[in-house]
């Protein structure tokens, strides 16, 4: 199951200076204009910029609503499309090295470098913690094409991200 802004057959297109977003129109503009601001047109997985990739983002919601999720600001972040798509309606995942069962990554309740770091080289997506490790597999966070795009990025300057 896609979540509404990127799977919907009934978007618009929202843009701002920095970001193009594909929005649902159920999303209330007030909220698509707390969330926008919030992310800083970037993906709150993998800090995808759109200004990086040329793809617009999405609206996700962080729990499901096929999990009893809401549409309120706690509960949806901007995801890149690719993000997005892997995520579908996971909301966990098992940790590849404990074996144990983790929640993916929450970006309204917790901190990004709390849980992930960058490679060396700035290509890759590291998970710090049980929560970071199921986030990067579930989501395909290192998949090939991606770590492509991230490596021109690194080598134009653009990436990673300072914060």
């Amino acid at each position: 199951m896609q979540s509404p802004g990127c799977g919907n057959p009934a978007l618009a297109w929202a843009s701002s200076p920095f970001t193009v977003i594909l929005v649902s129109a159920y999303i209330p503009i007030d909220l698509r204009s707390q969330i926008e601001q919030a992310d800083r047109g970037r993906c709150c997985y993998c800090l995808t910029q759109t200004v990086n990739s040329g793809i617009p983002l999405c609206y996700d919601h962080i729990v499901p609503r096929s999990k009893g999720g809401t549409t309120t600001f706690e509960n949806v972040c901007l995801a890149c499309r690719s993000c997005n798509e892997f995520k579908s309606d996971l909301s966990e995942a098992s940790d590849p090295l404990t074996g144990e069962t983790a929640s993916l990554f929450n970006p309204r309740q917790q901190h990004w470098i709390a849980h992930f770091a960058w490679s060396e080289d700035g290509t890759r997506v590291e998970g710090l913690t049980p929560i970071g490790r199921v986030t990067v597999l579930a989501l395909q966070m290192n998949h090939a094409m991606i770590v492509v795009a991230r490596r021109r990025w690194v080598s134009s300057g653009w990436h990673p991200p300072d914060d």
